[in-house]
Parts: structure tokens; sequence; C-alpha cells
């Protein structure tokens, strides 16, 4: 949810002083959304999950949120 909310007030804020860094500002956005998401799999995997198959699960339903999350996140801004 921060990162939804940084992301949309970094890209208002990025528009308004310099539109031709909006590239750049979206690809720095997904590489921190991409290393979060990882980390936490990542985390989940080696320290909390409980057998194979229930991380699986896990990384599945975060990836799938992920993506869900890219698809909103580029509906509304373009």
């Amino acid at each position: 949810m921060l990162l939804g909310v940084a992301y949309v007030k970094g890209y208002d804020f990025v528009k308004r002083r310099s539109p031709e860094h909006l590239v750049h500002f979206y690809l720095i956005m997904a590489t921190i959304r991409m290393l979060m998401v990882a980390t936490v799999v990542v985390l989940y995997v080696l320290f909390l999950a409980p057998d194979r198959e229930d991380a699986i699960r896990f990384a599945a339903i975060i990836l799938i949120m992920y993506a869900i999350m890219m698809a909103v996140t580029l509906k509304l801004r373009h």
C-alpha cells in the first residue's frame, strides 16, 4: 500500500516537474517493487515455510498479486 501511495505521489510530482523523466521513474519504481516482492518470497521460503508445497503456494499467490498490482497501476496511469 505504501508503494502504491509513493508511486501515485511520485508520478504526479515527476509529471509536473520534468515529464521527460517519467520513464526513469517508472523503471525505478518497478525495480523497487520487484526487489521487495522477491525479498518477501525468499524470506518466507527460507525461514517460515513449513514445507515445500506451502512455499510454492505462497510464492504463486504473491506473484499473482504482484501481476495484478502492475496491471492496475498501468490501467490507472496510462
